[in-house]
């Protein structure tokens, strides 16, 4: 079955938003263990780079190779 542009993107962001909390929980906890330093807010927007990356790396797969098949 077809996946639809609106429900990649909807599958995108999901994955995309449990990852982004994945990844500033896992900053925290390991940023200290190599001496990093950072405020919360830094996690956060690090993070949110990422994030952006991410999603935008999801949906454009997922097009590809719904476009592929």
């Amino acid at each position: 079955m077809r996946q639809s542009p609106r429900m990649s993107l909807i599958e995108a962001v999901a994955n995309v938003v449990i990852g982004y909390a994945l990844a500033v929980t896992t900053q925290v906890v390991v940023f200290p263990l190599f001496g990093i330093r950072i405020t919360i807010s830094d996690d956060l927007a690090i993070g949110a780079v990422f994030a952006a990356v991410s999603l935008l790396r999801g949906f454009v797969l997922r097009r590809v190779f719904e476009r592929i098949r």
